[in-house]
């Protein structure tokens, strides 16, 4: 297979892969252990839950930008 073909294609299975990964821990911290409900009140639970959410999502995309930025050789 042709080295640009391959790097391309390592990115896109890299991306994939770090999507579901955040998104699977988040949904799971969320769902499975109820820190994305507000029950009676907002507690500091949410708030730390919500706040890695964002950060995480954050750090995501950066690093997703980043990679997609560099430029591939298809020429080699």
């Amino acid at each position: 297979m042709e080295p640009g073909v391959k790097e391309y294609l390592v990115r896109i299975l890299n991306t994939i892969a770090l999507v579901g990964l955040c998104l699977m821990l988040n949904i799971t911290a969320g769902i499975k252990y109820e820190l994305a409900f507000i029950d009676e009140k907002f507690q500091w639970k949410n708030a730390a839950f919500y706040t890695f959410f964002l950060i995480s999502i954050i750090a995501m995309a950066i690093y997703v930008i980043k990679l997609w930025r560099k430029p591939i050789d298809f020429d080699q």
